[in-house]
C-alpha cells in the first residue's frame, strides 16, 4: 500500500472519533444547568456577531460559512475540529483549579477497552515494529509525595509513520496501545517506540478550512496518556519529545513546557526517557 492508501480520511476517523467518544461517555456530559447552557451560548453568539461587525462579513462570505458547517456535520468531523481547535482552551480552563501534573488534550485518536497490561511491560506492537525503541519509565505518586500503589496508565500513540491504530486500516488493532498497572509502588516501565509526527486529516472540510486559511495540519510526536486511580482525579496529557519538530507551532495549540521528554541514549541503542505523574484527590 502507498501511504496515501494507509492514510485515514478525514470521514473515517471522524467517525471512529465519535464511535469512541459515544463509548467512553465522559464524566460531566449532560450536566449543565439551563442557566449554564444560556450563559455559553449567549457568550459564543455574541463572539460570532462582534467578528462579523468587525470584520465586515459579506454575505457570500456567510453563505461560504454555513456550507461549511454543513459539510463538517455532513462527514462526521466535528470531534476532529473540536480536538483540535477548541479543546485546548477547554482544558486550560480546567487546569487552573487543578493540581498535580499538567494536562493536554484528550484528541480524537483514544479508544477504550486497550489490552490490561503489567507494570514493567512491552506495549502490543507488530513483529519488527520500524521505529527507534523507547524505554519509557516513571511512578505515579500523591500531591504529597506518596506513592500511588496500582495506578493505571492507558497509553496510546502513532507509530513511526504517524498512523494510529483503529483509524488506520492497515495498522492492528491494538496496536501502540495498551493500560499499564503500576506496581506496589506506583512505578512502570514501558518498552515501545518513539511515535512520528502526523498530519491531521485534510481531504475533508477541516482540511478545507487549513489550506484557506494558510495553516500547517501537523502536531508534534506525542505519547497520549490517560493516568488514573481509586479516589484520584484522572489526567489527561500528552508528552512530548524535546528537540521536535513542530513543537512550537502545534495545529492544535496543546504543547506545554512541562510535557517535554527528553529521551537519553542507552547502550542497548534503545532511547530512555523518565516522567513522574502527580495525581490529586478528587
Amino acid at each position: 500500500m502507498t501511504r496515501m492508501e494507509n492514510s485515514p480520511t478525514a470521514a473515517g476517523s471522524g467517525a471512529s472519533a465519535t464511535q469512541a467518544f459515544r463509548a467512553s461517555a465522559r464524566d460531566g456530559s449532560g450536566s449543565a444547568s439551563p442557566e449554564r447552557v444560556s450563559a455559553v451560548v449567549t457568550e459564543i453568539l455574541r463572539g460570532v456577531h462582534r467578528t462579523i461587525r468587525e470584520q465586515q462579513v459579506s454575505y457570500p462570505e456567510f453563505q461560504a460559512a454555513k456550507q461549511w458547517l454543513i459539510e463538517v456535520g455532513e462527514g462526521g468531523e466535528w470531534p476532529l475540529l473540536l480536538d483540535v481547535f477548541v479543546e485546548h482552551e477547554v482544558e486550560a480552563v480546567a487546569a487552573a483549579t487543578q493540581q498535580g501534573t499538567k494536562g493536554s488534550i484528550l484528541g480524537p485518536y483514544y479508544l477504550p477497552d486497550a489490552e490490561k497490561l503489567p507494570a514493567v511491560t512491552e506495549l502490543p506492537m507488530r513483529d519488527g515494529e520500524p521505529g527507534t525503541p523507547l524505554v519509557f519509565t516513571g511512578q505515579v505518586r500523591d500531591v504529597g509525595g506518596d506513592p500511588v500503589p496500582g495506578a493505571e496508565l492507558d497509553i496510546w500513540h502513532a507509530d513511526r509513520e504517524g498512523y494510529y491504530s483503529g483509524f488506520a486500516p492497515h495498522i492492528p488493532d491494538g496496536n501502540l496501545r495498551g493500560v499499564v498497572v503500576c506496581d506496589g509502588q506506583g512505578r512502570f516501565e514501558i518498552s515501545t517506540i518513539e511515535p512520528a509526527p502526523y498530519r491531521i486529516p485534510t481531504d475533508g472540510p477541516t482540511g478545507k478550512l487549513i489550506e484557506s486559511a494558510g495553516w500547517h495540519p501537523w502536531r508534534p510526536a506525542h505519547l497520549h496518556l490517560l493516568v488514573r486511580a481509586t479516589g484520584f482525579r484522572p489526567i489527561t496529557t500528552q508528552l512530548y519529545f524535546a528537540g521536535g519538530d513542530w513543537l512550537d507551532s502545534d495545529v492544535a495549540e496543546a504543547t506545554k513546557p512541562e510535557l517535554i521528554l527528553e529521551p537519553v541514549p542507552q547502550p542497548d541503542g534503545r532511547n530512555r526517557a523518565e516522567y513522574d505523574f502527580v495525581l490529586e484527590p478528587a
